[in-house]
């Protein structure tokens, strides 16, 4: 492939719901192109970028992919992400690699949840973006009712390019607003010209009115021609409408058919017309030689430096490391530095990917994506040269907040799981997984279950080890409530020296839950010698590992040794750490012993009109709302404390009250007394387990 200057260059991500046709778009523009030479469909799991195995058989995106296509001397590195909400992360790593984004929106289906996420993900990176109304060769599909309903949500800035010409409910043709002119499909790549149909008329006044409202806003001498009446002219039109939609003050709408090729084109003509080159935008991190700000800005002429903006990890094709060049150009016989690892090595072959498929190329120029093979970088770390060394900031990964317990189905298969999940992992930086030595298990975390339920099948269809995820145990504690006074007494005689030790203990709370046990002794006439103090304090602090209700660790409990005996032979320190073992168990369940359960401070965002339905959802768990703010943008920030052991499941449920609307977060706030139920069944599961 040709090497491609910084302004020759668009990097757009495809944006939306779920089922919205971002790859079936894709799909389009690859065959258009040339990189393919027969239009695949997701149905037949024949696409261009869904060729993970897990992709073709669920029929939807798990991975960003990305394709270079070629069009009129102009490379657009197009991004294809998931819509699935499980799989935002891959959606935010290729956001913070595009310069400009396509929300794709499906005509049928209309504005959904997915929609409105991919614009409020357009702003936190300040993306210049445009609406793609897909499959307008359906009959129920609605371009203009789209329409209005992103004007209701984002006002005058949604720009409708084209309006589309309907005859017997059939998709034929559309009108350019900016032309003034209509086109007719003949066949699925050409057109003629046609008239402007009158029922369209007065939509097209109407839009191209607001239209030259938005260029006549672009400076003072288009705003007197716009009120003296004069005309723009289309290069003009062009030219203004170009510099609004990269400062995001105007959002052009477009459509088409990507099964039938309708408006694909268009589409990418408009991205080579209205999109800004990496060579518009601002990138900054900071020279680690100077410790000033490094304004790279996708400048050829700068020193040389890119961001991982992805991993992909394959056991047949290997490990690639996604990079866009954030200045100067990359080439294979480059020394490199990663700045995070300190680490300097040899760029080696550069790629291009075009779905799975991986292309060599002799440069990347600035602004640029491409990959590096089998190298130490992981994403988001920084490349730069060791004579120039320069860190660009981070950009945010979602936070993983729902996990399932895990096992190997094999035994002896638990290192072999751990090293393909460390791998997708390596891939997704949404998943992690944490090993939870206190309840002996193996916690994997993700987005939602059905993404880890996806991490499942791929460790078994690429690392061929299977693994079963169950409900985890949640990290219980057990405490006292009230005070006892235990006599404990360890003798032992078997021949030679026996075993004795003697203590008279007291147990109360300590009132301190953050620590296990507070130890004291007030021993006086050396009843217990102080020699033997060590030992029976041990004692306590093997015993609080494990408590004597249900096997929980133990806390906040105040051990007092005030008084006991000792043999002057038969005494030993194993024999006093015994004796004190022995009270602790007795002297535990004498004490009004109860289980603490975790709290979670929660904090749920949605809209306000599902406020009613989340609350009550969250009293069903035993929650406790603290306060309900709103943020100004439609949604109500809903703050509540819940047991740890009721979040199991919530992601689930909060997407199917909210539609998918509702995020959530949470942090563990402190422990309190469990209510009776709860710990009677509890401590008999826990009896039932051991008995096993």
């Amino acid at each position: 492939m040709n090497v491609y200057t910084t302004d020759k260059i668009r990097n757009v991500v495809l944006l939306g719901h779920g089922g919205a046709g971002k790859t079936s778009l894709l799909e389009a523009m690859a065959y258009l192109s040339g990189i393919t030479s027969r239009l695949g469909n997701v149905t037949d799991g024949t696409t261009l970028s869904d060729f993970d195995k897990e992709e073709q058989s669920r029929k939807f995106s798990i991975n960003t992919s990305m394709a270079p296509i070629i069009w009129n001397d102009y490379k657009i590195n197009i991004l294809d992400t998931p819509g699935y909400f499980d799989f935002v992360g891959e959606a935010e790593e290729a956001a913070a690699a595009a310069d400009a984004a396509i929300i794709v929106v499906n005509g049928k289906n209309g504005v959904e949840v997915g929609t409105q996420k991919a614009w409020d993900l357009c702003e936190k990176y300040h993306l210049p973006r445009m609406f793609y109304v897909s499959n307008m060769d359906i009959d129920s599909a609605s371009y203009r009712k789209i329409v209005e309903t992103l004007a209701d949500l984002y006002g005058k800035k949604i720009a409708p390019m084209y309006l589309p010409i309907r005859e017997n409910q059939t998709f034929v043709g559309y009108v350019n607003i900016v032309k003034q002119c209509a086109r007719r499909y003949v066949d699925k790549q050409n057109k003629v010209e046609c008239e402007i149909p009158d029922y369209l008329k007065d939509y097209l006044a109407s839009y191209r009115d607001t239209m030259l409202e938005s260029v006549a806003e672009t400076s003072e001498a288009f705003m007197d021609r716009y009120f003296n009446g004069e005309e723009f002219s289309e290069p003009e039109i062009v030219s203004a409408l170009k510099a609004n939609v990269a400062t995001g003050d105007m959002v052009p709408v477009t459509m088409g058919a990507s099964v039938n090729l309708q408006g694909i084109m268009i589409l990418l003509d408009d991205i080579v017309s209205y999109f800004p080159s990496p060579k518009e935008r601002e990138i900054a991190g900071v020279s680690l030689k100077t410790s000033g700000i490094f304004q790279a800005d996708y400048d050829f002429a700068k020193t040389k430096s890119a961001f991982v903006w992805k991993t992909i990890v394959d056991p047949f094709i290997g490990k690639y490391s996604l990079i866009k060049v954030a200045s100067g150009s990359i080439r294979p016989e480059d020394m490199l530095y990663d700045s995070e690892k300190q680490n300097e090595f040899r760029a080696g072959k550069l790629y291009i990917f075009e779905g799975s498929r991986p292309t060599e190329v002799p440069e990347l120029m600035a602004g640029d994506i491409g990959a590096l093979s089998k190298l130490d970088v992981e994403t988001r770390d920084t490349i730069s040269t060791k004579a120039n060394p320069v860190q660009y900031g981070k950009f945010d990964i979602p936070v993983p907040y729902t996990y399932k317990k895990y096992t190997a189905v094999k035994k002896g298969e638990e290192d072999k799981a751990a090293q393909g999940l460390a791998k997708i992992a390596q891939e997704d930086l949404t998943i992690r997984v944490v090993n939870d030595a206190e309840n002996h298990q193996t916690l994997l975390y993700g987005i939602g279950d059905q993404q880890l339920d996806v991490v499942a099948a791929k460790l078994f269809n690429k690392y061929k080890v299977e693994i079963q995820l169950d409900k985890p145990a949640v990290a219980f504690r057990e405490t006292i409530r009230k005070t006892s006074d235990v006599d404990s007494k360890y003798k032992k005689q078997s021949g030679g020296h026996g075993q004795y030790g003697h203590v008279k203990m007291k147990f109360e709370p300590s009132g301190d839950l953050e620590t296990p046990y507070v130890f004291e002794q007030i021993v006086v006439g050396g009843a217990v010698p102080k020699n033997y103090f060590p030992a029976v304090e041990k004692g306590i602090a093997e015993s609080v590992v494990r408590g004597p209700m249900a096997g929980y660790p133990v806390v906040g409990v105040k051990a007092i040794l005030y008084d006991g005996s000792y043999h002057p032979v038969d005494s030993s320190e194993q024999a006093f750490k015994t004796a004190s073992s022995m009270a602790f168990k007795k002297g535990f369940m004498d004490a009004g012993p109860v289980l603490l359960e975790p709290i979670a401070s929660l904090k749920v965002t949605a809209p306000d009109k599902f406020t009613g339905d989340i609350m009550g959802d969250l009293n069903k768990r035993r929650g406790r709302v603290l306060g309900m703010n709103p943020d100004h943008k439609g949604n109500t920030i809903i703050e509540a404390d819940v047991p740890q052991s009721e979040l199991y499941g919530y992601c689930t449920t909060l997407r199917s009250i909210t539609g998918g609307a509702g995020d959530f977060g949470y942090t563990f706030a402190r422990y309190e007394q469990a209510p009776n139920d709860v710990q009677d069944k509890e401590v008999k599961a826990r009896a039932e387990e051991a008995a096993r």
